[in-house]
């Protein structure tokens, strides 16, 4: 029997992580749409496909930026090669040289909201950034009333290291953010 290759980067039990393609545009999409009342006033993910093309654009060839989508993976039924995106996690601002740091942003889509399936790509983003990235320090932008982005931060174990306000614009504002970090040396003492 031949052995085929995953189409993951990383995998766990349930879950896999893959770099965008602009093939996923219409499922992206369509779970982002879904995920609305979820995501807002957090973040807001593309909805159209202009919007996404530039997004998955950006996260494809801009060298400072990686992205990953979270998926479950394939059951094996209908024939289905990865089975479906649950969310993404993006490292934005990627910094090279003695820095070797990236920022992290996150969603997870509302069919697979509250399972714990981000907790286990979280981890799947943190040692492929710590492993062949070769990145040293990741941080998440959370803003204060976010419970379950300052949880799943928690959970994989990033401290909090201090608060930004009016640092990052969204939705129309200026809004106040958490700054929660971990490095390799904390990852490897967990």
């Amino acid at each position: 029997m031949p052995h085929t290759a995953s189409r993951y980067l990383a995998e766990g039990p349930r879950m896999g992580i893959r770099p965008y393609t602009y093939e996923d545009g219409a499922e992206f999409i369509a779970r982002a749409r879904e995920s609305k009342d979820l995501h807002q006033p957090w973040l807001f993910p593309p909805t159209t496909d202009a919007a996404y093309a530039g997004y998955a654009g950006r996260l494809i060839e801009d060298r400072s930026k990686a992205g990953f989508l979270v998926c479950e993976k394939d059951t094996g039924e209908g024939g289905r090669q990865g089975g479906p995106i649950a969310g993404f996690i993006n490292i934005n601002n990627i910094v090279e040289g003695g820095f070797q740091c990236g920022a992290l942003g996150y969603g997870v889509f509302a069919h697979a909201a509250g399972r714990g399936l981000m907790r286990e790509a979280m981890g799947l983003v943190v040692d492929h950034a710590f492993g062949p990235m070769r990145l040293h320090r990741l941080e998440i932008n959370v803003q204060p009333g976010n419970a379950a982005s300052i949880a799943l931060a928690r959970g994989a174990g990033f401290r909090l290291e201090g608060f930004s306000p009016n640092m990052i614009y969204i939705d129309g504002a200026w809004r106040d953010h958490e700054r929660w970090a971990i490095t390799t040396e904390m990852r490897a003492g967990a």
